[in-house]
């Protein structure tokens, strides 16, 4: 296995870069965050990738985000209030994640932040955030987040989480006997969903035959696929995001791996199987929190993609957009039971909170706040299939809301 380092300072932060971005003192910090602007309107911070190899994504979020905002205003607002989203871009790196949240919260005295799209810079607005005492919710897949050592009481994981979504896709593509190469980009991602396979693995009896870390953002993975081809896998389990997914699909193709090899990723992106031709993630198999194809007989999705397509042209939501959707509406659901923005109220409320705005029923865990809802397995269509551009995806799988999927509590590291 190789390892490349290089990239993995872009998505960490140090304690002390955080206590200084934080300027104060510990005693300070432990204390909830009181001071609030004059007017009465709820204010939502809401700090995601605007550029770079993540933007697409981020942009789609604001979009879902702006669209829960608008929805609960044009109803009157929550009790009364009009809700404010006030987005900034974190750049995918968590010093400025940290510095652009404490300044939603000193400066703009925002009630609640609610964003980003990496698992360690959320990590690094978590620690923000639980130091000020404010209201996070976390809408980027993560483990981490759920354990105990980083867990706030503030902070509530909307998102997926990798052992979620890693064991549905491993219980519908992998079988006892399965050989799989795992393709993995080197930050926090790519280990926590490596992980997670190799933990399904484990229950279903699939064997590794080699694992492969290559540097974010890479743009040649020439490298690794002969070497990938040679370990003769029955499965390619590729483990990364954004921009590099649809590079790397792309190139494991030019060099014939599937035609001998089926492809597998925890989650199939909407954006960067529109980034290719069809032919490239044809076959592809992976895991996703939501699809607009849901609408058929879901609902709140029908009505989730109606509302988006009127405020954006007729086009559909995306799958990390729905997350924008799901964690603003969760949020503003539990302050309309609160009663207001009362801290302590609304994490009551939140952990009390049944709700289904988009993919069908889901609630927080109370233990770790993690999200149980359904996790879909998708496969990518050939392009004959297709009945029209936004026809991208078949749902071959959709396993519903359940705690046993999730690690438990005491794995987690907390009491019983």
């Amino acid at each position: 296995m190789t390892k490349d380092n290089r990239n993995s300072n872009r998505f960490t932060i140090s304690r002390r870069h955080m206590l200084a971005a934080l300027g104060t003192g510990a005693g300070v910090m432990a204390m909830p965050w009181i001071a609030r602007a004059a007017d009465d309107n709820i204010r939502i911070g809401f700090p995601t990738p605007l550029t770079g190899p993540f933007a697409a994504e981020a942009k789609d979020q604001v979009k879902s985000a702006e669209l829960a905002v608008k929805q609960v205003n044009d109803k009157g607002g929550v009790n009364g209030r009009k809700v404010e989203l006030l987005v900034r871009d974190d750049k995918l790196n968590g010093g400025e994640a940290a510095t652009r949240t404490l300044e939603l919260i000193e400066k703009d005295k925002v009630h609640a932040i609610v964003g980003s799209l990496s698992s360690a810079v959320q990590l690094a607005v978590n620690e923000v955030t639980r130091a000020r005492g404010v209201l996070y919710v976390s809408i980027s897949q993560s483990d981490t987040i759920n354990e105990v050592k980083d867990f706030s009481k503030y902070t509530f994981h909307e998102a997926l989480n990798p052992t979620m979504t890693t064991a549905a896709v491993a219980r519908y593509a992998f079988k006892k006997g399965t050989k799989v190469a795992h393709l993995v980009a080197d930050y926090a991602y790519g280990h926590e969903m490596l992980r997670g396979f190799k933990r399904a693995q484990a229950a279903i009896g699939a064997e590794t035959v080699g694992e492969i870390m290559h540097p974010f953002g890479a743009a040649d993975y020439s490298t690794f696929m002969p070497r990938l081809r040679s370990m003769r896998p029955d499965i390619l389990c590729i483990s990364n995001f954004g921009r590099d997914q649809a590079n790397s699909i792309k190139q494991a193709v030019d060099f014939g791996l599937k035609q001998s090899s089926k492809i597998v990723v925890p989650v199939l992106l909407h954006n960067q199987r529109l980034a290719v031709t069809p032919e490239v993630f044809e076959g592809v198999v992976g895991g996703s929190n939501y699809y607009w194809g849901l609408e058929g007989t879901l609902p709140s999705a029908k009505a989730f993609n109606d509302a988006y397509r009127a405020a954006n042209g007729g086009a559909i939501p995306t799958d990390y957009g729905a997350y924008g959707y799901t964690g603003v509406m969760s949020l503003l659901q539990a302050m309309q039971a609160a009663g207001g923005t009362d801290t302590d109220k609304v994490i009551a409320a939140l952990e009390a909170l049944k709700y289904d705005v988009a993919k069908g029923p889901q609630y927080y865990r109370k233990c770790d706040h993690q999200s149980v809802q359904s996790v879909l397995v998708l496969e990518s269509k050939k392009k004959a299939d297709m009945k029209g551009d936004s026809d991208l995806f078949s749902i071959v799988a959709n396993e519903a809301p359940s705690e046993q999927v999730l690690r438990t509590c005491t794995e987690l590291g907390f009491p019983t």
